[in-house]
């Protein structure tokens, strides 16, 4: 029996495993990286664990603005990861599910199609619109007891590049109501790092080390005018402010936090360092970084994009604005099935005010109820992974054959199917799509999503990213 590879191909980071196996996935940074004083030195994908010096890494990634872009980059990343060095995967005795980004290019479709067949060879292989969005009907993200997945639900997809609002209705999602914020975890590093080199330490080309800080210390904030409140009586005195000790990578790899909120322990410098004799040796010598009300004033933007002058709706209200657009009769269902998946859902308190601001949204009547995973990053790949071992995944794969009889017009028919009619095969007219009004002129050629203004429900069409 021939096995499967899942491949959740994110703009960040790869989640990469095979069907048969419960293991976790394993996680590889979708990026080529270059030390800024490592010479000629290149980490490619899992690589970058062995690289000892974060400072000043160059980032070269296959993605930009949530489109594959470098394919040579990519292609080298995806060598390292079936090479015997990596995950040891011989490609010509493997089927492949790949998700790719919502409203993918065509031309970016087809470069997908003839990488996978004529220069990795695989057997067959499914490529999911949207990131695998109606995939989640198959994981544990709704799971309630012995109770069925839900046949409406909304997944908020809040990712490295993008934030997108996808309902989906028996497992087909309705493209009317997706909608999509400029804001994802990019953005935020970027912001952070912007706000630290003007208040603090110069750290703009410290990309890892601020990814790590962002991780460490911020939080979404349900009392914001309180918390900026207590920050600005005393900035270094409050029972927010956090001192983040910074890596040195020559005693430490990891930084820590040192005094304040979620206090941690010094991390253990790795077996093969070699001490620096003129590494610091006391807390007072030590590269402090204060994290007052940056902590957080930078994950506030998913819910005030206007804050960093982006005009566009934040979480709840595009949420709000992506619920009305569908069908009035269903519109409580969606209200009742709100599934978060990606990155940005790590962080703390992000749920918690999500569902204040959307209960103060929805109608009185109905009833809201956010599902969440235990790690909202391989929430995709686990459900991907349920779905590979269903009898429906083999109906909805294209083979190697039928693309070298018809080229890409087959993957493009078989999985052009696939996003009408959901994985399960064709069903029929559905009744319950047809009622939405969906104005197909309206959509973007480009990404074929519509963005809100301001937190009003106007609807304006993407121009170019």
């Amino acid at each position: 029996m021939n096995s499967t590879l899942i491949l959740d191909n994110g703009a960040s980071t790869l989640k990469a495993g095979f069907a048969h196996l419960d293991s976790p996935p394993r996680l590889v940074s979708n990026a080529i990286v270059k030390p800024k004083g490592g010479g000629a030195k290149l980490y490619i994908g899992h690589e970058i664990e062995d690289c000892r010096d974060f400072f000043g890494l160059y980032y070269r990634r296959p993605f930009e603005r949530g489109i594959l872009c470098d394919w040579d980059t990519e292609k080298a990343i995806w060598d390292t990861l079936f090479s015997p060095e990596g995950m040891n995967i011989d490609t010509r005795a493997t089927s492949l599910l790949v998700t790719e980004p919502y409203f993918n290019l065509p031309a970016v479709q087809e470069t997908y199609d003839q990488l996978v067949f004529e220069e990795y060879e695989f057997i067959s292989y499914l490529r999911c619109h949207g990131s695998a969005a109606p995939l989640l009907q198959y994981g544990d993200l709704f799971e309630q007891g012995t109770l069925p997945a839900p046949e409406c639900f909304l997944i908020v997809d809040s990712g490295f590049s993008f934030t997108h609002i996808v309902p989906v209705m028996r497992g087909v999602m309705v493209l009317a109501g997706i909608h999509r914020i400029d804001v994802g975890g990019k953005l935020l590093t970027n912001h952070l790092k912007e706000v630290v080199s003007f208040r603090h330490w110069d750290l703009m080309e410290h990309t890892y080390v601020m990814n790590e800080v962002k991780e460490a210390c911020c939080y979404v904030s349900n009392t914001f005018g309180e918390d900026l409140e207590a920050c600005q009586v005393n900035p270094r005195r409050n029972p927010i402010v956090q001192e983040y000790v910074l890596p040195d990578f020559s005693t430490r790899k990891r930084g820590y936090i040192r005094n304040g909120p979620g206090k941690t322990d010094p991390p253990n410098p790795p077996d093969d360092t070699n001490v620096d004799p003129d590494a610091p040796k006391n807390a007072d010598d030590e590269p402090v970084l204060y994290m007052s009300n940056e902590r957080f004033t930078v994950p506030e933007v998913l819910f005030h994009p206007i804050d960093v002058g982006l005009d566009q709706s934040g979480l709840a209200h595009t949420i709000a604005n992506s619920i009305s657009s569908l069908p009035e009769e269903l519109q409580g269902m969606f209200w009742g099935n709100i599934g978060l998946v990606g990155g940005n859902f790590n962080i703390p308190g992000i749920v918690d005010r999500l569902r204040t601001e959307l209960r103060a949204l929805a109608p009185p009547e109905v009833e809201v109820s956010l599902y969440t995973s235990k790690d909202p990053i391989t929430q995709t790949y686990l459900s991907a992974r349920a779905f590979a071992r269903t009898p429906a995944f083999a109906s909805a794969c294209i083979t190697r054959e039928e693309y070298l009889e018809s080229g890409s017009n087959a993957c493009r028919r078989k999985f052009g199917q696939n996003l009408r009619d959901g994985f399960e095969g064709a069903r029929g007219e559905l009744d319950v799509i047809t009622d939405v009004d969906v104005d197909v002129g309206r959509e973007d050629s480009t990404t074929g999503a519509s963005r809100t203004r301001g937190k009003g429900s106007e609807k304006r069409l993407l121009g170019r990213e």
